[in-house]
C-alpha cells in the first residue's frame, strides 16, 4: 500500500517507547507526545504541524481517507511505519483505534506569544486535575473563539494522551499556555484585560455581569474551586444559577455556559 518500515513484533524498541510514552515522564524525558486517530492527524497537519513518526494498520482503517492523509504526512517529513494489527492495538489509546498513530515534538508557548485580537477573549483555568476536562475546555474554548487558554498552576500535562483525544484535534490549533497564576494576573493588568471569576458565592449571575470588553473568564479546579489568589484579584465574580440538590457542575460544562453566555453578550 505505502512504502513504510513494517513491524509486527511486540518486542520492536518502537513498539515499547510507543507504549512509554503514554507515561508523561517518557514524554517530557523525549519532549514528544502522541496524537492518535483521523481527525486529530488531519487537523494537526491543518495547523501546519506534522508529526515526526507516524505508525499506521489498513486493518484497523475505518475509510479510505487514510491513505491520502498517510501520503500528505509523508510529504511533510513524517517517517512512517506500518504495524500488524496486534502491534497497533498494543500501542494504541483508544479502545477502538482507527489504525493511524502520530508521534509529534511537544511545544511551549509563553503569554506574550498569545496573538490577541483587537478585544481580547481568553479562558483561563486553574490547577484543572482531570485531562479529559482539560480537552473538553479546550474545545469549548474553540467554539466560543476565544483567543487563547492559559491554564494555571496545572496538575495534568497538556500533552496527557486524553488531552489530546477529548480535545479531538483542537489541541494542534488553539494557543494554550502553562504558566503560574502569579504570572498570569500581573500580565492580565499590564494588558488591561478584565478578569472575571466564577463562583458559587458570587452575588451577580452570569447573565447579570458584563462580559464584553477586554476579557478573561477564569475557572476553578473541579475539587476546590478559585483560589483566594484568584479571588482576591478579580473585583467581577460570577456565578451559575442552579435550582436542584447539588452544588457545583462539572468544571467543562460550566466552562460551557460561562464561556457563550460571554459569546452572546459580545455578539449584541
Amino acid at each position: 500500500m505505502l512504502d513504510a518500515e513494517s513491524i509486527t513484533s511486540l518486542q520492536n524498541a518502537r513498539i515499547k517507547n510507543l507504549v512509554k510514552l503514554r507515561n508523561r515522564r517518557p514524554r517530557d524525558r523525549q519532549s514528544v507526545f502522541i496524537g492518535e486517530g483521523f481527525r486529530a492527524i488531519s487537523r494537526a497537519l491543518e495547523s501546519g504541524i506534522a508529526p515526526e513518526e507516524v505508525y499506521f494498520c489498513p486493518d484497523c482503517f475505518l475509510g479510505e481517507n487514510e491513505v491520502p492523509l498517510l501520503e500528505e504526512t509523508r510529504k511533510k517529513g513524517s517517517e512512517l511505519f506500518e504495524l500488524s494489527k496486534h502491534a497497533f492495538e498494543k500501542v494504541a489509546y483508544r479502545d477502538r483505534p482507527e489504525g493511524i498513530l502520530g508521534v509529534f515534538k511537544q511545544w511551549n508557548y509563553e503569554l506574550d506569544d498569545i496573538p490577541l485580537s483587537e478585544t481580547p477573549f481568553l479562558l483561563v483555568v486553574e490547577s484543572i486535575e482531570k485531562p479529559g476536562n482539560l480537552g473538553t475546555i479546550l474545545r469549548s474554548a474553540d467554539a466560543a473563539g476565544v483567543d487563547a487558554v492559559i491554564c494555571c498552576d496545572p496538575i495534568t500535562d497538556l500533552f496527557n494522551p486524553n488531552v489530546v483525544r477529548s480535545s479531538t484535534g483542537v489541541l494542534f490549533t488553539m494557543p494554550t499556555v502553562m504558566t503560574s497564576s502569579k504570572a498570569t494576573i500581573e500580565w492580565l493588568i499590564e494588558k488591561r484585560i478584565r478578569s472575571a471569576a466564577t463562583t458559587p458565592h458570587a452575588r451577580k449571575l452570569h447573565t447579570q455581569s458584563d462580559l464584553t470588553g477586554p476579557l478573561a473568564i477564569v475557572m476553578g479546579s473541579e475539587q476546590f474551586g478559585l483560589s483566594e489568589t484568584w479571588l482576591d484579584a478579580c473585583s467581577n465574580k460570577v456565578k451559575i444559577p442552579m435550582a436542584g440538590q447539588a452544588d457545583s457542575l462539572n468544571v467543562a460544562m460550566a466552562t460551557l455556559i460561562t464561556l457563550f453566555e460571554a459569546v452572546r453578550q459580545r455578539a449584541l
